[in-house]
């Protein structure tokens, strides 16, 4: 059976999350029905990344099997058409040898996080980012998330519903960087534990208003404790864009 690496763009707002759940709309299932039509038969989707409800991608990455070959671009094309008026999109689709695999492949996710940073609410940004009225010192924040990096236990950035089996993971990259009005923040690893981007951009903002001094990064990296947290930041201003797989 030919498989297919698929790159795939959503809006995260009208979703469960990725992962298709019963009695729920999910990515995974719209593209799961699409790839049914095309294919005649039912057919699985593995994903790259399980994000949650509401947040978004611009380069997911899936890879699926179908019973007959078909040009790539046909696949995509079709794929595109049996979604529609899903805010899901193929932008590429691309032949790949079997033992290729979307989730285990991978040796890098690169997550964005756009927060901004005006006292005026959002009107074409409602649930694309996260509205901070407080002023942000990005620079701090910059400060702030560079203690991060390496590898750590990373469990008081871990959701209660966690599912991973060690707390411990290894931050490659992570920028914060002011762009006009807006604050993102861009991070890489190889994996991320459930909601830790989320929780990691909710503690940076806390340093950025002034609430804390960057080293208490540090401090609540070290306790290992949830509580020790900053807020959560919510789901409208994250973006999976990129997943790196080996060269060939």
């Amino acid at each position: 059976m030919p498989r297919y690496k698929l790159t795939v763009e959503y809006d995260g707002r009208p979703f469960a999350g990725w992962q298709r759940q019963e009695g729920q709309p999910t990515v995974q299932g719209v593209l799961e029905r699409a790839t049914e039509a095309l294919n005649g038969e039912p057919a699985s989707i593995m994903g790259a990344g399980r994000t949650d409800s509401g947040v978004h991608a611009t380069g997911q990455v899936a890879h699926l099997d179908l019973r007959k070959a078909i040009r790539p671009d046909k696949v995509a094309d079709a794929l595109n058409y049996y979604m529609r008026p899903e805010p899901v999109a193929v932008m590429a689709a691309e032949l790949v040898e079997d033992t290729f695999h979307a989730r285990f492949s991978a040796t890098s996710r690169r997550y964005l996080y756009r927060i901004v940073n005006r006292r005026a609410d959002l009107t074409i940004d409602i649930g694309r980012a996260w509205r901070v009225a407080a002023p942000l010192d990005a620079d701090l924040m910059q400060v702030s998330a560079e203690r991060l990096l390496g590898t750590h236990d990373f469990t008081t950035f871990r959701d209660a519903q966690c599912q991973a089996k060690s707390p411990v993971k290894t931050l490659d990259w992570i920028e914060v960087r002011r762009e006009g009005v807006e604050v993102i923040v861009r991070c890489a690893a190889r994996s991320f534990l459930h909601r830790q981007v989320r929780s990691i951009v909710g503690s940076l903002v806390e340093v950025g208003r002034g609430k804390y001094p960057p080293e208490w990064m540090s401090d609540i990296l070290e306790a290992r404790q949830r509580e020790a947290c900053g807020p959560v930041a919510p789901p409208d201003g994250l973006y999976l864009t990129d997943v790196v797989y080996p060269d060939k």
